[in-house]
C-alpha cells in the first residue's frame, strides 16, 4: 500500500473529527461526540498491541487516568488491533478503569493526520517514507529494560522476550499494512478542539517510540480543564 503524502496532524486549533470505534474494555461503541459538550478528553492513538513501544505507551498513559480524571479529563486509548485480540490482552493485562477502543483499519490516525510511513529500499521523505538503513539508524534508548541506545528492529526483540508476547496471525495481519503506523496523542477541549498534541511526526522522526513528558502533558490539561 502506497503511503498518502497529503497527511498533516491535527495542530491546535484544529476541531477533531468524530470517530465511532469498537469498544474494547467495554460492550458497544465509543463516540467522541459523546464528549463532545461534556468533558475534555486525551485520545491516544497507538500502533496495535503487536508494537512493544506502544504497549508502554498505553500503560504509561492508563497510569496518568486517575490524575486525569481528577481534573475531569477523560482518557481513550485506541489501537490498531482486531477487537477480539484486543479484548484477551487486556483480559490478561487489565489497566484499570482504561477506555479502549480498536481500530484496525487505522481510519482514527488518518482522520487525525497520522502518516502510515512506507519503508522503501533506499528513498526517504520524511514523514510518508522512510528506508531501511535510515529506520535502522533510528536509536531506542529506555533505561532499565534495554541494554542501551540500540535499532528499534533489535529493541522490539528484545522487548517483546521480556513482555513474552508472542506475535500471533492478528497481528501479522496489522504488521503487514500498518507496521509503519505513527502515532500520537492529541488533548481535546469540551468543544472537541484541539489543544495540545504529541506525536511522532516532526523533526525528520526525532520523536519516534518515545512517550510525552508527564509533566507537560499534565501542564495542558491542567489549561484545558480550567
Amino acid at each position: 500500500m502506497s503511503a498518502r503524502s497529503d497527511l498533516v496532524p491535527l495542530q491546535p486549533g484544529d476541531r477533531a473529527p468524530n470517530l465511532v470505534l469498537d469498544a474494547i474494555t467495554q460492550e458497544g461503541k465509543i463516540a467522541l461526540d459523546d464528549f463532545r459538550g461534556q468533558k475534555p478528553v486525551l485520545v491516544g492513538l497507538f500502533r496495535g498491541l503487536h508494537c512493544a513501544f506502544c504497549r508502554r505507551y498505553i500503560a504509561a498513559q492508563a497510569r496518568l487516568d486517575p490524575e486525569l480524571r481528577e481534573k475531569g479529563v477523560e482518557s481513550l486509548t485506541v489501537v490498531n488491533t482486531p477487537i477480539e485480540r484486543a479484548r484477551l490482552y487486556f483480559r490478561y493485562h487489565p489497566m484499570p478503569n482504561l477506555l479502549a477502543a480498536s481500530d484496525p483499519e487505522r481510519a482514527s490516525h488518518r482522520a487525525f493526520g497520522l502518516p502510515n510511513l512506507e519503508f522503501t529500499q533506499n528513498e526517504t521523505i520524511w514523514p510518508y517514507k522512510v528506508s531501511m538503513a535510515a529506520a535502522k539508524d533510528m536509536r531506542v534508548d529506555i533505561p532499565g529494560e534495554l541494554p542501551g541506545p540500540m535499532d528499534p528492529f533489535a529493541a522490539t526483540e528484545i522487548l517483546n522476550k521480556k513482555d513474552k508476547y508472542e506475535v500471533t496471525e492478528a497481528d501479522e495481519q496489522m504488521m503487514a499494512t500498518g507496521h509503519g503506523q505513527l502515532v500520537g496523542q492529541f488533548l481535546l477541549d469540551r468543544q472537541g478542539i484541539v489543544r495540545w498534541t504529541f506525536t511522532e511526526v516532526p523533526e525528520g522522526g526525532r520523536y519516534m517510540f518515545r512517550a510525552p513528558n508527564p509533566q507537560e502533558l499534565m501542564s495542558a490539561v491542567s489549561q484545558v480543564a480550567q
